[in-house]
């Protein structure tokens, strides 16, 4: 199988961004589930404006791969698929457009495709034999998922010390009230978060100009 190269994500010295560039891209990345993609391109620019641009859209909905399309025509965006479980999913993701692939779980086949394709790729992780599994496939990046359910930041700090190789992106019951807590850990070098997505106006709808400023927010938080 042929390996594919992203222009979106090359650098100034024109060398591919690995999963670690974009990790380290903002201090959050957003995880978004979209069920209408007609809110995908201003969701998308709200996000980007307040300074996140590393975008994860998660394939739980019809929508998500039109999502993916749709939102990679923002300037400045980095859209990457979030919830590829398998390498059918890996495929369709490729397919439309996705920049980085995230899953919340650690299999080899899914591993190996991802990496025969030479996307960047954040695998979930939840237990020394998970994080063990990736280190012989080559991996060191990382999502700790689900964060808090798998015993929150104590139990990543315990995981990290004998990983200390190992670099994490929590995910799962993580926002505004316990994000700091996550970020001041070194190995962490961001977390994913859906709340920077949350606001919405009176009618249900996604309120932008609330989203580009918790985006701001998000993105001027210490690491």
């Amino acid at each position: 199988m042929a390996v594919r190269w992203y222009p979106n994500l090359m650098n100034n010295t024109d060398t591919a961004r690995t999963i670690a560039d974009l990790m380290q891209d903002a201090p959050v990345i957003p995880v978004i589930v979209i069920d209408d993609v007609r809110q995908a391109v201003p969701l998308a620019e709200a996000l980007v404006k307040g300074g996140l641009r590393v975008l994860e859209v998660t394939l739980r909905t019809d929508a998500a791969l039109d999502a993916i399309r749709a939102m990679k025509s923002v300037e400045g965006a980095i859209v990457g698929a979030g919830t590829v479980t398998g390498q059918h999913d890996l495929a369709a993701a490729l397919d439309a457009g996705s920049e980085f692939i995230v899953s919340p779980g650690l299999t080899e086949p899914l591993a190996k495709a991802a990496v025969r394709e030479g996307v960047p790729f954040l695998p979930g992780v939840a237990n020394a034999g998970d994080i063990m599994r990736g280190l012989d496939l080559g991996l060191d990046h990382f999502k700790f998922f689900p964060a808090m359910a798998a015993g929150g930041l104590p139990a990543l700090k315990a995981l990290a010390a004998p990983f200390h190789q190992c670099r994490f992106c929590p995910t799962g019951g993580i926002g505004p009230d316990n994000v700091a807590d996550w970020l001041a850990f070194n190995p962490v070098l961001c977390v994913g978060g859906s709340w920077v997505c949350a606001p919405k106006t009176d009618s249900g709808s996604p309120d932008y100009i609330a989203i580009a400023e918790t985006a701001r927010q998000a993105a001027n938080l210490a690491r």
